[in-house]
């Protein structure tokens, strides 16, 4: 098969999959994307496919050969009705202004789930676009697999995620530090729709076209608010409280970003673009990861801080909509994001008071939950299985929780579950519900990928797989994915770029 047979082909069975594509995206102005296409590569090979997420978008991929899906899944052969493109929009980067756009990412449209639900289709490392400056808009194998590790692992925790619907190698090497294995992921998102988005039609000071994107992001994300009074306002406030539900969320399993960009925050209030981010060991709030976040910027501690700055960034966009008076419109902005912190605190306070079994969330006292933070940080314990030792009277029979200070913590804690009358055997059902036994901890996902990279060994990561997204289990026989990582491998790194 030639290299341009195999970019333009269309496979003739593909609409059997069920694909269901609407392009509504594309009725906006062409301002905000640019029609592209897959490149070539030569030998493209199926890597990983989840069956399940397929299932629940309604997918059927069992009666296609693996060769024609590594062909679907790196974009050599595109579904009928898909309509591919890159998307343009900007961003702050670590504070910084600037113009971006899908540099290695192709949508083909939106598909329509069983539940009738619209989803991005996005295929992510597929080569240049327009988008790509200095790129090549590739994408390498370990990448790939650390974002389906990952968002799989978010998914199964409850917690607003795009998700990953396929891994395919390329056959074709990616140069970086190293030459590398390049991939191509397909991405499944609400949308993706980003802050950025907004910051780039308002930078091009597009009235008209801004309107027409906050029309359509309100009808896809916020539909009640379509008739609302004063609706870019409410549409402010609505995504200041997804995003801060979200934050709460992140912060209640330890799970660093790492890359806060507001080109990576989703409108939808999906989590999106793991790049360098990973989960908290040791418990400490100034935890950072990301190998070119000097000055933790992205910390731990700061990502309610940040979500709240790039959300002000946000709201500036949409002022020619809020008011037309701009020191009105300033002024009631400005009241929105000065909203946040209250906001961020009530859901930070129920997602943390879950965790300590107080089913009546206005019984939480965050102080308590701050004081034990506190005393974990001081104690370098581990913040996952801190918080499933404390389900367990066998556990807490442990040296460390002899200490008095913890020891006083722990009769202001029952005192405390007592005076809201929540019974011991119900707070700890709470609490082995909401506190997971298994996350994805860094040094088994790099155990995983590097058998992948380097042995072609996928029963590491298939085994990894099933541990995270079973992650309340109690089973004995996955004790190992609750240890913690052994002294020499806890100074860890993530990276950009590849």
């Amino acid at each position: 098969m030639s290299d341009s047979t195999r970019n333009t082909h269309h496979a003739p069975d593909t609409q059997d999959a069920g694909w269901r594509f609407a392009h509504s995206y594309t009725q906006l102005s062409d301002v905000f994307y640019a029609r592209s296409r897959p490149v070539p590569f030569s030998k493209p090979s199926l890597y990983i496919l989840n069956r399940q997420l397929a299932l629940e978008l309604g997918l059927n991929f069992d009666r296609f050969p693996e060769a024609e899906l590594a062909c679907l899944f790196t974009g050599q052969q595109i579904p009928n009705n898909a309509d591919p493109i890159a998307q343009a929009y900007a961003g702050h980067q670590f504070g910084g202004f600037t113009f971006l756009g899908d540099g290695r990412a192709i949508l083909l449209g939106e598909h329509e789930t069983p539940t009738g639900n619209l989803v991005d289709i996005q295929f992510k490392g597929s080569g240049q676009t327009v988008f790509s400056r200095r790129g090549d808009g590739r994408a390498a194998l370990g990448p790939m697999l650390r974002e389906y590790i990952i968002s799989e692992a978010m998914h199964s925790l409850g917690i607003p995620t795009t998700r990953s619907l396929a891994v395919a190698t390329t056959g074709e090497p990616v140069y970086r530090e190293k030459m590398l294995r390049g991939a191509v992921l397909t991405r499944v998102a609400a949308s993706h729709i980003r802050v950025g988005t907004f910051q780039y039609i308002a930078a091009r000071k597009d009235f008209d076209n801004l309107k027409s994107l906050a029309d359509y992001t309100i009808a896809r994300h916020y539909p009640g608010l379509v008739d609302a009074k004063e609706k870019y306002l409410a549409f402010v406030y609505a995504v200041a409280e997804r995003q801060a539900a979200l934050i709460a969320q992140w912060q209640s399993v330890g799970f660093i970003h790492g890359v806060m960009n507001t080109d990576n925050m989703a409108i939808s209030g999906e989590t999106i673009d793991y790049g360098p981010c990973a989960f908290m060991d040791t418990y400490h709030k100034d935890t950072v990861f990301s190998s070119i976040d000097d000055y933790g910027r992205y910390a731990y501690g700061n990502q309610s801080v940040i979500a709240q700055w790039n959300l002000a960034r946000f709201a500036e966009t949409l002022l020619p909509l809020i008011h037309e008076q701009h020191e009105t419109a300033i002024e009631l902005a400005t009241k929105a994001i000065h909203s946040i912190p209250a906001t961020y605190q009530r859901y930070w306070g129920q997602t943390m008071g879950k965790k300590l079994g107080f089913t009546h969330l206005e019984s939480v006292d965050t102080a308590l939950v701050e004081s034990l933070l506190t005393w974990m940080q001081q104690n370098k314990l581990d913040f996952t299985n801190t918080f499933c030792d404390l389900s367990s009277d066998q556990q807490l029979e442990k040296e460390i929780y002899q200490d008095a200070s913890f020891l006083n913590w722990r009769r202001e804690w029952e005192q405390k579950l007592l005076d809201a009358g929540i019974k011991r055997e119900d707070a700890i059902a709470t609490m082995r519900q909401v506190n997971p036994t298994i996350i994805p901890r860094n040094h088994r996902v790099e155990e995983a990928l590097q058998a992948c990279e380097e042995r072609d060994d996928v029963q590491v990561l298939e085994r990894l797989l099933a541990a995270i997204t079973d992650p309340f289990s109690q089973d004995a026989d996955l004790q190992s994915y609750r240890e913690p990582p052994p002294p020499a491998q806890r100074c860890y790194q993530t990276f950009c770029g590849t």
